[in-house]
């Protein structure tokens, strides 16, 4: 299934990058956001190279006088392009269409869909490291997974990725595009972990690391991050979209534009630390009280449900979806954003903590503006992340998106 047939998440309420050559460290051009600025001549190539490809990831098969419909781009162009593509094993000659008129039948181009993998790696989940190698439309091809260390201990956690990393590369039947990987933690744009208190990682060079061990091209980045990409790229989401992911921790990843917010310190998103009353509250691993995270986290949560009587569940749910409303409506009116799409276990944030979530949103932002905003799950479940690190290695080595 291409990207663009991929269905879009069912609603729980109604309620660019500059041109240039594709940039390891940066998500390809939006699909629907065909930059507008000037492409400079030395960029020019590698601009329409990327443009091509992301109208074949999302479009399908066609032929190259298609192609130059579609992107604008002469035909001269587009047969430069594509011959350089399929010599570089990316795009292949799909037969020939169907004949409908008079005159010789156009040949189809697509992407080699089957002639490259992914290595896309979680290191979100409570209990263990999650692996698969992927096709280049976000199928799981295998699974595998490593305990999660239970010590603090940086080595040891450094250690499980790589035995992880290279059982995954064991499994690939195709030739690795390259590796993508989603963490907990401040993640700058270079795949350095900047913290991550869980795993004792401080000022760590995942990706260096990574690279260095497997000799491939590896992309880390923040896990929610990487969970907002997979949901644009596969689930349909809007360009200006708020994610919120719900696990161990709570953290956001925010489309602005169709392009990634990482925030002047590549902290952007980290919302599971703010205060979220000013009545006290829980306890936080952070030494505060009050915090988001401290409400919402799946560990809190289920504790807190598992503690009262089951008449109280309800109001529990609700209480934890009021806080989530109150940290996320100066989002919304900061950044104007269409819809909250929320992921982690369905049985806790589908029902009333959604329901209070966009009740207090429309009680706390500017009803004219911002009643439409929508709050739903996602569709792409526990492999959101996974599939997150697939859309960061085909847009870092692609520009696809």
């Amino acid at each position: 299934m291409t990207g663009s047939k991929a269905r879009r998440g069912s609603s729980t309420l109604e309620a660019a990058q500059s041109p240039g050559s594709p940039s390891a460290h940066t998500f390809g051009p939006g699909r629907t956001l065909r930059s507008r600025a000037k492409v400079l001549p030395e960029h020019a190539r590698g601009h329409n190279r990327a443009l091509v490809l992301q109208t074949l990831y999302h479009d399908g098969a066609m032929s190259r006088a298609d192609l130059s419909r579609e992107t604008s781009l002469t035909r001269v162009t587009i047969s430069d392009l594509v011959g350089e593509l399929i010599s570089d094993g990316i795009v292949v000659e799909k037969g020939v269409r169907e004949a409908s008129g008079p005159g010789k039948p156009a040949i189809l181009v697509d992407i080699d869909r089957e002639g490259h993998q992914i290595i896309g790696i979680d290191l979100s989940g409570p209990d263990a490291f999650l692996g698969a190698v992927l096709s280049l439309d976000g199928g799981i091809v295998a699974r595998r997974e490593v305990a999660r260390p239970s010590s603090f201990d940086g080595a040891e956690a450094l250690e499980a990725v790589l035995a992880l990393a290279r059982q995954l590369v064991a499994e690939t039947t195709s030739p690795i595009l390259g590796v993508g990987v989603g963490t907990p933690g401040v993640v700058t744009p270079d795949g350095v972990v900047l913290k991550a208190p869980n795993f004792g990682w401080t000022e760590l060079p995942l990706e260096r690391l990574l690279g260095e061990a497997l000799a491939l091209p590896v992309l880390v980045a923040n896990d929610a991050n990487a969970a907002v990409l997979a949901e644009y790229t596969f689930g349909g989401a809007q360009a200006d979209t708020v994610l919120i992911k719900v696990g161990r921790g709570v953290g956001s990843g925010v489309l602005s534009s169709g392009q990634p917010l990482l925030g002047s310190h590549y902290a952007a998103g980290e919302i599971g630390h703010v205060t979220v009353g000013t009545d006290g509250g829980p306890g936080c691993v952070c030494g505060k009280s009050g915090c988001l995270e401290a409400w919402l986290s799946v560990p809190a949560l289920t504790a807190r449900l598992a503690a009262a009587p089951a008449a109280e569940a309800g109001g529990i749910l609700r209480d934890a979806g009021e806080r989530l409303g109150i940290a996320l409506a100066p989002v919304v009116g900061v950044l104007d954003v269409s819809e909250i799409v929320l992921s982690g276990p369905i049985e806790l944030l589908d029902g009333p903590l959604a329901t209070a979530t966009v009740e207090t949103l429309r009680a706390r932002t500017l009803a004219r503006f911002h009643d439409s905003v929508r709050v739903r799950m996602t569709e792409q479940g526990e492999d959101i992340v996974l599939r997150g690190a697939a859309v960061m290695v085909l847009s870092g080595q692609l520009g696809v998106s």
